[in-house]
């Protein structure tokens, strides 16, 4: 199976994407608790002691002055400042994405087509995420196990030589595919805790194999709640045809706490433009997640 028709990456021309893409290197902006990155704002420590702003701190504690005159008789200070004066710094860096594609292999679907669609768009991803320090994972299911086919990586050669024989056929064991996707999207904010992850899963939701006691979409519904309760940003990309959707992907949607896209008439270049639009919506949910 060939690895897919693959295209130039064009710039979304969005608010968003302006701001993010504002400088050359990591495209996307976040919030950070660690103390590197710009300072831009402050907000109270509570009881957090660590990376104050004492600019922030004294303009706080300056209104008080007069009604601290005791205090600064007592411990001999021209400036008093109480604990509940400090403020602590909010930085923001920028942060690498990692875009995850969790693709059902088994016979389920209109296979072909959709390995074709998802292997142009990922290689269209690495080809754009080379410069710009993005790196893209691919995780198959089938049969009674899920693969990774590709660790997360920004290697063009890799993907390529990933991506040229990917087997497909046999049942769903969907679970087995969000758990690995769990295992490898956990490890990776534990290595990397500034990385904006997204999760891409391609499926009609019809998972029909267990990896324990639970029925197969119960156990798989447990995951995908385990996945957003990681606060993991994710997609889900409903391949079944019109005539014979039960609605499975929208249900694993609901559990993913993640939109669910219906393209019946799936290419690459539509996938790809799906993703950079979702990227973009964890680049804003990462900032707003952190204030």
């Amino acid at each position: 199976m060939n690895t897919g028709e693959t295209f130039e990456a064009r710039r979304l021309d969005t608010p968003l994407d302006k701001m993010m893409r504002r400088h050359a290197g990591r495209r996307s902006r976040t919030y950070t608790d660690r103390k590197r990155g710009r300072y831009i704002l402050a907000r109270p420590a509570g009881r957090r002691r660590d990376d104050l702003a004492f600019d922030a701190t004294l303009r706080t504690a300056a209104p008080f002055q007069r009604q601290r005159e005791e205090l600064k008789k007592r411990n001999r200070v021209a400036f008093a400042v109480r604990p509940s004066d400090y403020m602590r710094k909010v930085r923001v860096r920028r942060a690498a994405n990692l875009v995850l594609f969790l693709v059902d292999a088994s016979w389920s679907m209109a296979v072909a087509e959709r390995m074709q669609a998802t292997k142009g768009a990922i290689l269209s991803l690495l080809n754009d995420a080379y410069q710009r320090r993005d790196r893209v994972g691919l995780i198959t299911f089938q049969r009674d196990r899920a693969t990774l086919i590709l660790p997360p990586t920004n290697s063009v050669q890799l993907a390529e030589q990933a991506l040229r024989d990917i087997p497909v056929g046999g049942k769903t064991p969907l679970s087995a595919g969000l758990d690995m996707a769990y295992g490898i999207l956990k490890r990776e904010k534990m290595l990397h805790p500034d990385v904006l992850p997204l999760l891409i899963v391609l499926t009609d939701g019809a998972g029909n194999v267990s990896m324990g006691h639970l029925p197969p979409l119960e156990e798989a519904h447990y995951l995908a709640e385990r996945i957003a309760e990681e606060h993991i940003h994710a997609v889900v990309i409903n391949m079944e045809h019109a005539a014979f959707d039960q609605g499975l992907a929208q249900e694993l949607a609901n559990h993913l706490k993640a939109p669910c896209y219906n393209l019946t008439d799936l290419r690459a270049e539509s996938l790809y433009y799906t993703v950079r639009q979702e990227m973009q919506s964890t680049a804003l949910k990462g900032l707003e997640d952190k204030r």
